[in-house]
């Protein structure tokens, strides 16, 4: 294990049990007129954080500050002002050797923004898939290899979504990968996508974002904007497309108490992201709130990474995720508070401690029971919703599902939604986890490609439609079960015929 040192180390991780996170070449930066220094590979906000910089930016109104939450760009929380350019999502943004990183404290005057005719770039492709996570990169090398010309977009530097912070092994069968970690299937989705692009069937675009549709020129063509960052200067690009996939994930909740805005409020995601991707410690003492798979799982990542988790509350009177993940917490002597809450979170500009309080059977607090803990971390755990703004500025068919998470897009058990040509996958048609992803990435990948006219092995669908149905059996594929049925019938209901 080769250890970080040096300036930009206060939270850096120094010994893990699975993940060797090896020296990179060091950058200095500035941030509010000081030196600092992070590395390669980072991002702007996990450096700060790296260097114990918590709080990013502050309220406009109320001057309240802000810090890291979400991690994958889909909160405010992290806006700051990079070498002169205002609202920049320092979560995603790379770290670069020399750029100055301000605060945003007061309104910033907008640079010009507009592009001009000339710096606009034309792509023609068969499909675009949006989100290089594990639907995304699933959907992407299962279209091309049915021969169609494919473009994956994704906001972040690297492609694997959620796999690259899940160091866990997988459940299921050896079709799901089970008994292989999160972070090594990446790595193999990766290796397996680089084939394609060497071949140019694969074109990808990282640090890149679709910023908005438009109906195509021509009939049964998508045209959609799409702006690459580089070195914080942006490029456009007019993206024409037979097809499209929407892998584009989920966002955090968020729990309604006081103090819930404090730098050192996470969400469980975005604590993965620091830990797991970037080697930096969210924190020294964490509450965990929320007890399904991802509160129980992240709580002992927590623990691999030398990280003091003081407890798991959870509102419901059981625990959600599997007995086993929760089991392993308790041998380590982290206890789970069942009907327990967080009731506040209380700081001078950051958390300091929470109080949590006990809930009767009416999941109202009982008076007198509250409790006040020390600690400088609140891990929200507490379920994530769809991601559907762009297929709603498509037109596609929408419905709140509660079971899928939200709103999502009413589609077809091949993943096609009630816009021809338009497909949707992973937890952008609802919340399930990762394994279900890519089998739903593989189906709605095959099926695009098939819808135009690339019929190689179309035998392949009822297989994977098999394997979801497979996955989905049993007590804890209850919710997502009844979420397709649900789905299934609104199709109907609507009379979609595509």
């Amino acid at each position: 294990m080769i250890l970080h040192s040096g300036v930009g180390s206060i939270l850096r991780i120094k010994k893990h049990p699975i993940i060797d996170f090896k020296d990179q070449k060091k950058i200095s930066f500035c941030f509010n007129k000081k030196k600092l220094d992070g590395f390669e590979g980072d991002t702007i906000a996990s450096a700060l954080h790296a260097a114990g910089v918590k709080i990013l930016t502050k309220s406009l109104k109320y001057d309240r500050p802000r810090g890291f939450f979400c991690g994958i760009g889909k909160c405010s929380s992290c806006l700051m002002r990079v070498n002169g350019v205002p609202n920049v999502r320092t979560c995603i943004a790379p770290l670069m050797k020399g750029i100055n990183v301000e605060m945003q404290d007061k309104l910033p005057d907008l640079p010009d923004a507009e592009f001009k005719s000339n710096a606009k770039q034309t792509i023609k492709i068969d499909i675009l898939v949006i989100g290089a996570g594990p639907a995304g990169l699933c959907a992407a090398i299962e279209g091309a290899k049915q021969g169609a010309k494919i473009l994956l977009v994704d906001e972040n530097q690297c492609v694997g979504g959620q796999l690259v912070k899940q160091t866990h092994k997988f459940f299921g069968s050896k079709h799901e990968r089970a008994g292989t970690r999160g972070i090594e299937i990446a790595k193999e989705l990766e290796n397996e996508l680089k084939e394609f692009e060497k071949n140019d069937k694969i074109k990808l675009m990282l640090d890149s974002t679709v910023i908005g549709y438009y109906e195509g020129d021509k009939k049964n063509q998508h045209k959609f904007g799409v702006v690459k960052r580089e070195n914080y200067e942006s490029k456009l690009y007019e993206v024409n497309c037979k097809a499209v996939v929407f892998a584009c994930g989920a966002m955090e909740n968020m729990l309604l108490f006081p103090g819930n805005d404090l730098p050192g409020v996470y969400g469980a995601g975005a604590v993965q992201t620091l830990m797991n991707v970037y080697g930096v410690k969210p924190g020294e003492r964490v509450i965990m709130v929320g007890a399904g798979n991802v509160g129980l799982i992240v709580s002992y990542q927590l623990l691999q990474a030398g990280i003091d988790v003081d407890r798991v509350v959870e509102a419901a009177p059981n625990i959600g995720g599997y007995h086993v993940h929760a089991a392993k917490l308790r041998r380590c002597g982290v206890p789970i508070q069942t009907s327990h809450s967080i009731k506040e979170v209380y700081g001078d500009e950051k958390v300091e401690g929470a109080v949590i309080v006990k809930l009767d059977q009416n999941w109202q607090p009982i008076k007198g029971s509250e409790e006040k803990v020390s600690c400088d971390t609140v891990c929200l755990a507490v379920g994530l919703t769809p991601s559907i703004r762009l297929l709603s500025q498509m037109g596609v068919y929408l419905e709140f599902i509660p079971e899928a998470g939200g709103y999502v897009a009413l589609h077809d058990d091949f993943m096609q939604t009630s816009v021809k040509g338009v497909y949707v996958a992973g937890d952008s048609s609802g919340i399930e986890e990762a394994s279900t992803a890519m089998i739903e990435g593989k189906i709605a990948g095959l099926s695009a490609a098939i819808l135009l006219g690339h019929k190689k092995n179309q035998n392949l669908l009822k297989q994977y439609v098999n394997e979801l149905d497979q996955l989905r059996a049993g007590p804890f594929g209850e919710k997502p079960r009844i979420a397709k049925e649900k789905i299934t019938k609104l199709m109907e209901k609507r009379h979609v015929r595509i």
